[in-house]
């Protein structure tokens, strides 16, 4: 049984890491001439955090509808000093029409952008003054492609 002790200090540790978290935007892309963070550099930006606050963070993915696929990806900070879990996901769908693109990195590019945004569900990464989340690349939205921060 968790105590509310032990419940409050794991979503303490959480709120520390969202106010401490600071990820770079080390991507570019030249087509919308604009700077972006990736799920490796959120990933990146965690290491220093697990140590510091004796947490973990791991992903989790699955595959929920198969036509046309739907990818859910959990982003999960794992408390070892009080036995508990925080979890956040995201879901998105796999441009199966996307040019140019094996079909091994039309699922890989939809695993990352899932993982990114399931991270960013959970340590309150505030992408609306990101330019990623923001730039229309001069085309209407991709098709199929949604993310939420609720389980299924």
């Amino acid at each position: 049984m968790v105590t509310s002790s032990t419940h409050s200090s794991t979503h303490e540790k959480l709120s520390k890491i969202q106010q401490e978290f600071k990820a770079k935007k080390s991507r570019f892309n030249k087509f919308g001439n604009y700077n972006y963070r990736s799920s490796e550099d959120i990933l990146e930006a965690l290491k220093p955090m697990m140590k510091k606050y004796r947490v973990n963070f791991t992903t989790k993915e699955e595959l929920l509808v198969p036509d046309p696929p739907m990818i859910k990806t959990t982003a999960q900070m794992v408390d070892y000093e009080a036995n508990q879990m925080i979890e956040s996901s995201a879901i998105v769908g796999v441009d199966m029409n996307s040019k140019g693109m094996s079909m091994p990195q039309k699922f890989g590019a939809a695993s990352s952008y899932a993982k990114k945004y399931a991270y960013g569900n959970l340590l309150m990464i505030d992408d609306t003054a990101d330019d990623d989340a923001t730039n229309k690349h001069n085309s209407a939205p991709p098709k199929q492609e949604w993310s939420a921060d609720f389980d299924l």
